[in-house]
């Protein structure tokens, strides 16, 4: 370990040993910041239905894929016809737009704004809208959320599990991807996670954009309503095949189990409504089970939203922040990531960042610098404190990802990927059979091959908690 506390000077610098120099790093009031803009901007390349400009995007300016004017009703919905749904942005790697996914993703970034609005609003993305007067993460978050209200059956309040291709395109531009786009069948978990979504929303944008806010909050309690009479609609999507045709095999997003999801969409209504219905369906469950969101496990999104004024779901967040902190002095690169084997699983990297959210939860509420610092050493972790030396956010490092699976980055011609997207990170499960790893050691299963979606395909649910971790990083500390 090298403590640099001392040097005040801010430039780039280099530590020479015995061994060699090491790379350059930057010791900087604001260090994180141009990276945390890269992870949000990162949102503008995932648009679908529009082109991305050069003023805007670069290098990376492509045209517009995959308008979405007219996606067919799947058999599975019970219905036949056509609907309408622009916009959004493609989910992953691939170029197909989930409702579960963008429940978290969304979720995590309206939470942002939430926690940190003064510091958002001083954010500049350089996307169409920054001209306009309301914060860029607002604006480029809305270009999800008027997808998503387009995924609402507006006849019973259902929402569409997802809009997607019968299967996967291949590594081409998405203006070249010209198959049928279809929505299949409502599910449970969808619904419940568009409600959490729209009425959060409702409040994030009230005094912002009222029309989308209003928008927003009858399609909350519509969905909640639908999701209450229909509260055990699973979407499997093999059972669906074996009844429907065409069969559907992109991502699932499955789930079963819709006790966290309900929870979660109580929590907003009730704090967007102050209705009472809603408080009883908030599930209190001991702290020892909680675990760090992810889109199958939605629960603890409910406490963090409770904990902003509710005294006990405050003092079971920071027991949480306490019961992750616990023992991290002790792995070898001093972070609460690697406790134990199974941290390393598919998305290990989003892991790592939403371990960070709940440290930063519990500094919001404490001020104590032992959270704050555990946060800092899991973005650490991200930029290549780890045991491979990637920095795993595309455009930065010294050792950086230039391969991911991501459709645009291999078929653009372009040598560099797009930048501000996170690989997914090591996953000793390594499902891809992708034939390039090095290692099965769970922190060194990861390959830098766009061939490997099982540790280097990128996600818009990874990406968010790293742009919520580095930002409330860079508001912790004084401009």
């Amino acid at each position: 370990m090298a403590d640099f506390t001392g040097l005040q000077h801010e430039s780039r610098y280099k530590l020479v040993c015995v061994a060699g120099p090491s790379p350059l790093f930057y010791i900087a009031r604001h260090p994180h910041e141009q990276a945390g803009q890269a992870a949000m901007k990162a949102f503008y390349y995932q648009r679908a239905s529009m082109p991305l400009e050069r003023a805007y995007a670069g290098q990376w300016a492509r045209e517009a894929g995959h308008p979405d004017n007219i996606v067919l009703l799947h058999p599975s919905t019970g219905q036949k016809g056509k609907i309408s749904s622009p916009e959004g942005w493609y989910d992953a790697g691939d170029y197909n737009k989930y409702i579960v996914n963008s429940g978290i993703t969304m979720g995590t970034l309206l939470s942002l704004y939430e926690d940190y609005p003064q510091y958002c609003k001083g954010i500049r993305l350089n996307i169409p809208e920054s001209n306009n007067k309301i914060p860029d993460i607002l604006d480029e978050v809305s270009y999800n959320l008027r997808w998503m209200l387009t995924m609402q059956d507006p006849a019973d309040g259902g929402v569409y599990h997802k809009l997607t291709n019968a299967s996967f395109d291949g590594m081409i531009m998405p203006e070249q991807a010209t198959q049928p786009r279809y929505v299949v069948k409502k599910s449970t978990a969808a619904t419940l996670d568009f409600a959490a979504v729209t009425a959060q929303a409702a409040r994030v944008y009230a005094k912002i954009d009222k029309p989308l806010a209003l928008a927003c909050r009858e399609a909350a309690t519509k969905a909640w309503q639908w999701a209450l009479q229909h509260p055990k609609e699973p979407y499997r999507q093999d059972e669906m095949n074996k009844q429907f045709q065409p069969p559907v095999v992109t991502g699932e997003y499955g789930n079963a189990q819709f006790d966290d999801e309900l929870s979660w969409a109580a929590a907003e209504l009730f704090t967007t409504t102050k209705d009472e219905q809603y408080r009883p369906h908030i599930n209190r469950m001991a702290v020892r089970y909680w675990q760090v969101p992810s889109w199958g496990q939605v629960g603890v999104l409910a406490y963090y939203t409770m904990a902003r004024y509710d005294a006990g779901m405050k003092k079971d967040v920071i027991a949480f922040a306490d019961n992750l902190l616990s023992g991290s002095d002790s792995t070898t690169y001093q972070v609460v990531m690697g406790k134990k084997a199974g941290d390393f699983t598919w998305g290990s990297n989003s892991v790592v960042a939403n371990q960070g959210i709940a440290l930063m939860q519990a500094y919001k509420f404490t001020k104590d610098k032992r959270y704050l610092n555990g946060a800092v050493a899991l973005l650490d972790y991200l930029m290549g404190r780890n045991a491979t030396g990637y920095c795993y956010l595309t455009g930065f490092g010294s050792k950086r990802v230039m391969h991911p699976h991501h459709r645009v980055s291999v078929a653009d011609g372009i040598p560099e990927p797009v930048p501000g997207l996170l690989a997914g990170g090591p996953n000793p499960g390594m499902q891809d059979k992708c034939t390039t790893y090095v290692s099965k050691v769970p922190d060194e299963a990861y390959t830098d091959d766009d061939c490997s979606y099982a540790s280097n395909e990128i996600a818009i649910n990874w990406n968010a908690p790293l742009v919520y971790l580095i930002w409330a990083i860079e508001a912790a500390y004084p401009r």
